[in-house]
């Protein structure tokens, strides 16, 4: 049988509306501009800290549809996922899975706006929202007064530095560095319980089946809740497929989230 361990983590999280989920975030990436030209959506960099971004090929990038969420004042100072802190006024983000440090080009399908953002947080853990946004995006996006918005994210690389000479050779064609988006140490989140003999109930029928458990408790809507959460191995494209085994078997809110080291 494997072991089941329980955490007690000083983050927070929140599940409720007008944008939240765990609460924190930083103050480092400053506002983005999009560089002049024809060029298409697809290929159009941008400039964040005098350093240039591409939109990554779909092959081998991410990008993703969903709901986006913000959080502000209440969460202003809180440290995030990465030891960062969150500051309302800067370009971060939240994200499930997302490599820390991940650019993040983010549209609102609605109105064509869009901003770009750096992901420094975990979250949200709620099944119908992929991001959370620092007030400062979301108010790029015009999505403070609704508190979500439909959204398209899609990560950005930085393009690789070539002796001009190679550069000339290469022509159009450009290397961008990113992170590898399908590695990390992923788990499913199969449930969250006010009462702890609850969750060790659920973790014990994992953990029988020979599987890592992980149980962590946090704050939510005022009370302190214990989130049951089992490991799926390195790749999240093996992770999906067994989110989508579990929610096909009894746990339709399953969720997949990277758990960092450190």
């Amino acid at each position: 049988m494997k072991k089941i361990f329980i955490f007690l983590p000083t983050l927070c999280l929140l599940l409720g509306t007008n944008g939240c989920s765990n609460i924190l975030h930083d103050n480092t990436t400053k506002p983005y501009k999009r560089t002049a030209g024809k060029k298409k959506g697809t290929q159009r960099p941008y400039v964040i800290e005098h350093r240039t971004y591409y939109p990554i090929p779909s092959s081998e990038g991410y990008s993703e549809k969903g709901l986006a969420s913000w959080y502000g004042k209440k969460f202003h100072g809180r440290k995030t996922a990465n030891g960062e802190t969150y500051n309302m006024y800067a370009h971060t983000a939240a994200h499930k899975t997302l490599p820390m440090g991940t650019m993040l080009l983010v549209k609102n399908i609605s109105n064509g706006k869009s901003t770009v953002v750096r992901i420094n947080d975990r979250g949200p853990f709620v099944r119908n929202r992929i991001i959370d946004l620092t007030k400062k995006a979301a108010q790029e996006l015009d999505i403070i007064k609704n508190g979500t918005a439909k959204v398209e994210i899609i990560a950005l690389g930085e393009e690789e530095k070539q002796p001009a000479q190679k550069k000339k050779a290469v022509g159009k064609s450009r290397k961008l560095i990113h992170q590898n988006f399908d590695r990390g140490r992923f788990y499913i989140q199969v449930g969250a319980f006010e009462y702890k003999k609850n969750a060790r109930k659920l973790a014990e029928i994992f953990a029988e089946k020979g599987k890592d458990i992980i149980i962590q408790q946090f704050p939510a809507a005022g009370i302190s809740l214990y989130r049951v959460m089992v490991f799926s191995g390195t790749s999240l494209k093996e992770a999906r497929k067994y989110e989508t085994y579990l929610e096909q078997n009894g746990f339709p809110d399953a969720l997949v989230i990277a758990r960092d080291q450190g």
